[in-house]
């Protein structure tokens, strides 16, 4: 299998992030409302986790819900967060049986109560774990993320020559993750969307046809694939 040839020879990415776009497009294409393209959605996640851990990826980046997403009918929003109770309910014992660990990445003031407990009891239930850290973003943006950053700084009264792009990073939601080294974007879509903007600075980006609720293991393999042949400079020159 390609995954185990990459994974002799050392060329999986440490941190794989991913934007799962194209749930409603699914839905739609079947003539099914947009939830059940994001329960699809749900599956397909699960069976990249386990996929992504078996390739021997430490952390695994989901954008699940953007500082955008509120724009978006009461239905759906409200759909969506139910779709994301039941998800952490069910799968924090699932994951934590395998040693993997839930984080998350986002904003916490606006969403439901019900949901922030959740997330937080999946955060402190798997805290201790060691193998794949499964980060779900949820109320995240990029540009969210480093405007709150600034103002840690500003409210630790840091002197404005102080501050450095290590100080800065120190901010961010998760300092602690590496940057993520390879993101994914489904549906044909080639865009960020506001994803790890900082973090992602020097990301390698694939981008595929596929919609996100038919992403599986060949389709996370070929990602792989992909990054394994580049050869990453992070700005600067390969030797002659």
């Amino acid at each position: 299998m390609e995954r185990v040839r990459l994974m002799s020879e050392g060329n999986i990415p440490c941190h794989v992030a991913i934007i799962m776009d194209g749930n409603g497009r699914w839905a739609k294409k079947r003539g099914l409302p947009r939830l059940l393209g994001h329960r699809k959605g749900v599956k397909a996640l699960e069976k990249t986790v386990d996929h992504a851990a078996a390739a021997g990826v430490k952390y695994l980046s989901a954008y699940a819900f953007s500082t955008e997403n509120w724009k978006r009918s009461i239905t759906e929003v409200a759909g969506l967060m139910a779709i994301f109770g039941r998800y952490i309910g069910k799968k924090t014992a699932a994951l934590k049986a395998k040693h993997g660990r839930i984080r998350f990445a986002g904003r916490r003031d606006r969403l439901p109560p019900s949901i922030v407990r959740a997330l937080e009891a999946a955060e402190e239930s798997t805290r201790d774990e060691t193998g794949l850290q499964l980060i779900l973003c949820v109320d995240y943006g990029g540009r969210a993320e480093v405007v709150d950053a600034v103002k840690k700084i500003l409210a630790s009264g840091v002197d404005a020559d102080a501050v450095t792009e290590d100080l800065l990073s120190a901010r961010m939601y998760l300092p602690d993750v590496p940057d993520p080294d390879l993101i994914i974007r489904t549906s044909g879509e080639e865009r960020l969307s506001n994803f790890w903007l900082w973090t992602g600075a020097y990301s390698e980006l694939y981008f595929t046809e596929t919609l996100w609720p038919d992403f599986d293991e060949t389709a996370l393999d070929a990602a792989l694939a992909s990054y394994a042949g580049r050869q990453r400079r992070m700005g600067g020159r390969l030797e002659a």
